[in-house]
């Protein structure tokens, strides 16, 4: 662990923080943020990672949590009602906890998923996903710098790993003076012998970029989504936008769809998902599927399939987060509704569309409103299958953190 030979020891002194009723009210509830506009009164200056004690008027004990003094997330609280001891067995026993909730999936031919999802899991600002012997650790704030230590000696207790690869989110990766010479894609622990790692979901092998890839390497989000469109699959050909590495498309092809368009307009990531294809070759869908890679634009390579007349039975349109701000929501809800509209007039009647959004400032009910307002647009009407939500290894820790929505519904005429 010599990258963490810098990393300060975590402080010995507790922050005494006072908060507006309101806040208190939020605590009690569960909410795992403290905001900066909701201290009161401070006992000091705190540095990133110091544990911050929080009291009400009476000096009753509301929660205690980590310190962050560049964020307007003040507080990632860790523990509400109850004082407790915030150290290495604190944490191994939230490992613990997060590792035995996703027990089932290892019985689904399953080694890559999220073993810890933030707030989720009760480790605000945390993620940690496995891609079979490899887990990657990602910071969403200086705060946990200095529990590292203790961190990473509890996942070697309740998750053995060959290699513990760190990323940094962009707003921890703006802080280098925080980091103490760590930087994204560090190995904090064992060997990474190899980058992509190969990794395997419901018995698909797929590879990760931990180093460098979206997120930590893979949607492992979408798991659920992914198997569904594969039992909508046998006898359509199938369109995926915003392919990335082309989970979707995988799938799809071993439901037994005979022709599969990747598009994207990343020509990397659409080769992986060529080579994910190839480490697949072994299911008779996947080698029987014809499968063509569109790097373009999903709005302008949507409108110029449509224009050509190629049409398919299925769609599939899961698009990056089009608003990380409550600036962006008007024109998110727009794009919306041009990709439902765009999608839609290149799907044969009785088609399946299935479009996700991952924008946790656009609510389900605005999705969805947006999507039908897009099939609108293009003269059809969505029977609708299912909505659909979280995985199991992404609980939801509070309403802001409940992003993940889908739509499946067939387009009829």
């Amino acid at each position: 662990m010599d990258s963490l030979a810098a990393l300060p020891p975590p402080s010995e002194r507790r922050l005494a923080l006072r908060v507006t009723p309101e806040a208190q009210r939020a605590l009690r509830q569960g909410h795992p943020w403290l905001f900066d506009r909701a201290i009161v009164s401070q006992s000091a200056a705190g540095q990133p990672g110091d544990l911050a004690v929080i009291f009400d008027e009476r000096r009753r004990f509301v929660a205690i949590g980590l310190y962050d003094p560049a964020s307007p997330i003040r507080v990632r609280v860790l523990q509400q009602g109850a004082p407790a001891a915030i150290d290495a067995a604190f944490f191994a026993g939230r490992l613990a906890a997060a590792v035995a909730r996703r027990a089932a999936l290892a019985g689904q031919e399953t080694s890559g998923y999220r073993l810890v999802h933030g707030e989720g899991d009760g480790l605000s600002g945390l993620v940690i996903d496995r891609y079979d012997r490899v887990l990657v650790l990602k910071l969403y704030s200086t705060a946990w710098l200095p529990h590292l230590h203790q961190l990473l000696a509890g996942l070697a207790q309740v998750a053995p790993a060959e290699a513990v690869v760190l990323r940094l989110s962009r707003t921890v990766q703006r802080q280098p003076a925080a980091l103490h010479g760590l930087a994204d894609g560090a190995t904090l622990a064992g060997t990474l012998t190899a980058n992509p790692v190969i990794f395997r979901e419901n018995g698909l092998r797929f590879e990760a970029d931990v180093l460098h890839g979206q997120k930590t390497g893979f949607f492992l989000d979408q798991r659920e989504n992914r198997a569904r469109v594969e039992g909508l699959a046998a006898g359509r050909e199938m369109l995926n936008v915003f392919a990335y590495t082309g989970g979707f498309s995988l799938y799809a092809a071993r439901g037994g769809a005979p022709a599969v368009v990747s598009l994207d307009s990343s020509a990397p990531a659409l080769a992986a998902a060529g080579r994910n294809f190839e480490l697949n070759r072994h299911w008779p869908g996947v080698a029987a599927a014809r499968h063509d890679l569109l790097v373009e634009d999903a709005f302008a390579g949507l409108a110029r399939l449509a224009k050509a007349g190629r049409r398919f039975d299925l769609a599939v349109v899961d698009p990056p987060a089009f608003a990380k701000q409550q600036s962006e929501i008007p024109a998110a809800l727009h794009s919306y509704r041009r990709l439902a509209a765009l999608a839609l007039g290149v799907l044969r009647p009785g088609g399946v569309l299935v479009m996700a959004s991952c924008s946790s400032r656009v609510s389900a009910e605005e999705f969805f409103a947006a999507v039908d307002r897009g099939a609108a647009r293009a003269r059809r009407r969505l029977h609708q299958l299912a909505r659909t939500g979280h995985p199991v290894d992404h609980p939801i820790g509070l309403a802001e953190g409940a992003y993940l929505k889908c739509l499946v519904a067939v387009a009829e005429e």
